[in-house]
């Protein structure tokens, strides 16, 4: 049976050590290797494929009933897991875990007892020191509690309404020149590639990492619309490209423009982990720790040099898909790091309507 009509396979390519790469299968994302019985990696032509297929799956039914554990195996077959993006399956897993370690073994009269809302709460505050963490751990383990309410698992979800330990804040934080300049200073020629993506189209890293060479026709870059988890279709938007951006896709276009334009070194399509985990060692090289930047702040920062450049909040929104409404939201509430020199702007103007009155 060919590995395409067992739903769900997941799989994963490694380099090996004589330089060549190898694939290898998993029974679902996140899930077991499908191994024969002496741990040999299968392939989806071996007999035994469909085999491990099917016992991988056996084994993840055999969570324990009338425990919290159930209502995490219930919440993993979920749509509300399942139709997340893989980052987040991934983050997921991490704090799934976690709960699993702590109250796995809870009984679901305990779960569903309004006394156990201050147990789960303890628990949050004991990761108060990393308020993002904590809010995280608290969210997910809310979202297992409402599946299994909405399925009937549970009568009550004692979760809901938990309150954040952490306000976000980004008011200043866009990559300044300083920052892009150190950044550049140490990554390798694709991440920095990467970096002049962003700045120069205000897409989001998951974006940026799918442009096809057939998106770009040498003047402007072409964004397909993706169907979102609503079911409702993205708009279209078709982004001018700037002199500086264009001298670099030019010089980088290879003779048959054919796949992704952002390569990793080996010159193959970034995967949404290897991008980060490539991003995060420059960003430490760069020794920009201390700033509480992120690569999504470049889409911020995108927006604030637009505006910097006397462009409109209509004007902003054709090119970052943002609706005109975020762009202000970004500009007023999120990305203040250019509001100094968009005053400054405002009275140069000023000046030169009334300079000469009083």
């Amino acid at each position: 049976m060919h590995r395409r009509k067992l739903p769900g396979v997941a799989t994963a390519s490694k380099r090996l050590a004589d330089g060549s790469r190898r694939k290898y299968f998993y029974a679902w994302r996140g899930g077991p290797m499908l191994k024969a019985e002496d741990g040999t990696p299968l392939q989806p032509n071996d007999p035994q494929f469909v085999v491990a297929y099917a016992a991988a799956h056996a084994e993840r039914k055999k969570a324990p009933n009338g425990n919290l554990f159930s209502l995490i195996a219930a919440f993993r077959v979920s749509t509300e897991f399942t139709g997340r993006a893989e980052q987040t399956q991934k983050d997921y897993r991490r704090y799934l875990k976690m709960i699993e370690e702590e109250f796995g073994t809870m009984p679901l009269a305990v779960v569903q007892d309004r006394r156990a809302r201050g147990k789960f709460k303890e628990w949050r505050d004991g990761m108060a020191a990393n308020p993002r963490k904590a809010d995280y751990a608290w969210t997910v383990l809310a979202r297992v509690l409402a599946v299994a309410k909405d399925r009937g698992l549970i009568a009550v979800n004692v979760c809901e309404r938990g309150g954040r330990l952490y306000e976000a804040d980004r008011a200043e934080i866009i990559w300044l020149p300083e920052h892009i300049s150190a950044f550049c200073g140490v990554a390798s020629p694709e991440l920095q590639f990467a970096l002049m993506l962003a700045l120069w189209t205000g897409q989001r890293q998951g974006t940026l990492i799918n442009i096809a060479w057939s998106q770009y026709d040498g003047m402007h870059i072409r964004l397909q619309p993706n169907k979102q988890r609503s079911g409702k279709k993205k708009k279209r938007i078709v982004i001018p490209v700037g002199a500086p951006l264009k001298t670099v896709l030019d010089a980088r276009q290879p003779e048959k423009a054919e796949g992704t334009i952002l390569r990793n070194t080996f010159g193959e399509p970034w995967t949404s982990d290897g991008f980060r985990a490539s991003w995060g060692k420059a960003f430490d090289r760069a020794k920009l720790g201390d700033t509480d930047l992120h690569f999504h702040d470049l889409r911020g920062t995108a927006v604030t040099r637009l505006a910097l450049s006397g462009c409109t909040t209509a004007q902003i929104a054709a090119i970052t898909g943002h609706s005109p409404r975020d762009v202000d939201e970004i500009l007023k509430a999120h990305y203040l790091g250019g509001q100094a020199e968009l005053a400054e702007q405002a009275i140069i103007k000023l000046v030169a309507v009334y300079g000469g009155a009083s």
